[in-house]
């Protein structure tokens, strides 16, 4: 049986794929390391959490290797694994306490007007999306999926995923253009004198 190392010098994807249904464990772990960076990411900016991303990682490829069977070339093996992520990330975001939604939003309000650090206004533009803008513009932007991909991982039409995608330039941009309005969305409550 060859090692992992020999599938990332002389096997493909689809060789590993195929010696993984075949019952080869040790294939799979070719297939981790070839995806394993780029599903951290994205479930890095989905979750928001380091640690999080390390267990939802750890599960989708427990899940891809328990579904394995399932896979079809038809798909690319890249959207198929994305497609496991994407589920797996809503899933999560479901799952979160009503608690930690209203203490981030509290925690959002006081932010202040100082010049926020890109990292963090990065947070906040994320953080103004919903769960599936979220995936569009991680899916497009980050890892450069066509929109025939993301639909394919999303379960909608191109079409609609393009309407999403342009829909959510735009709120990106005018929250970008005046991030402290109401408008923006981090508008500040201010206390008028009687």
């Amino acid at each position: 049986m060859p090692s992992s190392s020999e599938y990332q010098t002389v096997g493909t994807l689809e060789h590993a794929i195929a010696q993984v249904k075949c019952g080869d464990k040790e294939a799979y772990t070719f297939i981790i390391h070839r995806f394993q960076k780029q599903i951290y990411l994205y479930c890095y900016y989905l979750l928001g959490s380091k640690e999080e991303a390390e267990d939802a990682v750890q599960d989708i490829f427990i899940k891809g290797f328990q579904r394995i069977h399932l896979f079809e070339p038809q798909v690319s093996f890249s959207a198929w694994i994305y497609k496991i992520a994407y589920n797996h990330c809503l899933d999560i975001l479901n799952r979160r306490s009503r608690l930690q939604k209203i203490l981030f939003l509290l925690k959002r309000e006081q932010i202040n007007d100082q010049e926020l650090p890109y990292e963090d206004l990065v947070y906040q533009l994320l953080d103004k999306l919903s769960a599936e803008e979220r995936h569009i513009l991680l899916l497009r932007a980050v890892e450069e999926y066509s929109f025939d991909e993301i639909s394919e991982i999303m379960d909608l039409k191109p079409s609609t995923i393009r309407k999403k995608y342009e829909r959510l330039r735009k709120k990106l941009l005018r929250y970008q253009a005046n991030p402290f309005t109401e408008e923006g969305g981090l508008h500040k409550h201010v206390i008028k004198p009687s």
